[in-house]
């Protein structure tokens, strides 16, 4: 049962488009928000301090609301979580908009609707992961397509199309960017109303919502092909934020890019990622699902040994594109054996995990990495994450192989059907 491509697979539910759309058009909004926002905080601040306070908040909503969002969407409707939470987001930048239009927007204030933000993108991305495999039945081949086309999609407008249109509508106003990234949350909750509603959940006694969320971690450790799935993006992000710490740094003193040239060769990652989409199914059905993990996992280390060694800025553009190839291919097929194996009941709160998992490795990279460069220069990070990449490209190949891929999904097709027999079994006196 490894995620290859069939040759009669049936096509994507025209309800599966709607998702897209709503996701795609979302992901243009937040390329305009996060390229305005510095802008309109450099109109506030020039404090380095707190640009790290603006990042750090997009990170911290998982850190501290992760496992508890987990366990929240599994006890509530998963669609209606959606909308609400595009709601409230369309709100928070409704309230951004005015103060900004009243001129008593402050740092405060700013990095506060950062936060909020931050809270609904936990409870929206979890819970769009945990309704996914419900839209499509659980069918492992239309999750890797699914996730494919909205990798793509985020890719595409996150990463090309919205920057450089968040800094021309900043240009045209201070509030407008803030004003297209509500309407972009107001038409993602729209399109999602209209979404059919999940399966009914059966009414259960509702205990603490702290051992809740530790049961879907709890879930996570003990499985032990899902724990190997989770590490991959762990040890990733580990190296991967370790070196974007200094790739500014790095483009500037080594490669002796300017402010434009380091912009195209950020682009280049971005390129790389849009492609990774489309070459992910490709792989899979040549290679099995365990297999392209293996091979991107080879892929992310040597690309990343040759950013740091590269002589010239060409060399290191075309590695950071082979990067981001790999990881959008690893990024679409890693959720999708996730959404195909856990049982739906504790679907959100084992997303949330593993997410939860994979963030908290990045800000111990980032320390680690800027101090390395402190003490042996500036292409040691990129040596150091290409060595920690290929140790985990060995563990990749014993973790998450073809046969542990295929194991897992027989297994979980066998609890699946186990579950159903006895739901079907009446009840007795």
């Amino acid at each position: 049962m490894t995620l290859k491509r069939r040759t009669d697979r049936p096509k994507l539910p025209g309800t599966f488009h709607r998702i897209w759309a709503a996701s795609a058009v979302s992901s243009l909004g937040d390329g305009v928000y996060y390229s305005a926002l510095p802008l309109l905080a450099l109109t506030l601040t020039h404090d380095s301090v707190a640009f790290g306070l603006m990042e750090a908040v997009t990170l911290l909503p998982w850190l501290l609301f992760g496992l508890i969002g987990g366990a929240l969407v599994d006890r509530w409707d998963r669609r209606r979580t959606m909308v609400i939470a595009d709601l409230c987001r369309f709100g928070l930048l409704a309230l951004a908009t005015v103060a900004v239009l009243g001129g008593f927007l402050n740092l405060a204030v700013l990095i506060g609707i950062g936060f909020l933000l931050g809270m609904g993108g936990v409870l929206f991305d979890t819970a769009s992961m945990a309704y996914l495999p419900e839209l499509l039945e659980r069918d492992p081949d239309n999750l890797q397509r699914a996730n494919s086309r909205l990798q793509g999609a985020q890719r595409a407008l996150d990463g090309f199309v919205g920057p450089p249109t968040g800094s021309l509508l900043f240009a045209l106003g201070r509030a407008v960017p803030f004003v297209t990234d509500a309407v972009s949350f107001l038409f993602s909750s729209l399109m999602i109303r209209t979404l059919p509603a999940g399966p009914k959940k059966a009414a259960a006694p509702k205990g603490s919502i702290l051992k809740d969320a530790g049961a879907g971690a709890s879930y996570l450790l003990h499985h032990r092909f899902l724990l190997g799935l989770t590490l991959r993006p762990a040890v990733g992000n580990f190296a991967f934020c370790g070196v974007g710490a200094v790739l500014a740094l790095y483009a500037h003193d080594t490669l002796h890019l300017g402010t434009a040239g380091y912009g195209t060769f950020l682009t280049c990652e971005a390129v790389g990622g849009l492609g990774g989409t489309f070459v992910a199914g490709r792989l899979v059905a040549r290679l099995g699902s365990g297999g392209t993990l293996t091979l991107t996992a080879i892929v992310e280390a040597a690309a990343v040994l040759g950013v740091g060694i590269a002589p010239n800025a060409y060399l290191a553009a075309a590695g950071l594109a082979l990067v981001g190839a790999a990881m959008a291919v690893t990024m679409t097929i890693g959720p999708s054996i996730r959404q195909a194996i856990v049982p739906d009941e504790l679907m959100g709160r084992v997303s949330a995990a593993a997410r939860l998992t994979g963030y908290s490795a990045g800000p111990v990279g980032a320390l680690f990495s800027g101090w390395l460069a402190h003490v042996a220069g500036l292409r040691a990070p990129f040596l150091a994450g290409a060595a920690i990449l290929a140790v985990m490209s060995v563990l990749a190949a014993r973790l998450t192989s073809n046969a542990r891929v295929d194991a897992a999904l027989a297994q979980a097709g066998r609890a699946a059907e186990e579950s159903a027999a006895g739901s079907a079994l009446p009840a007795h006196a």
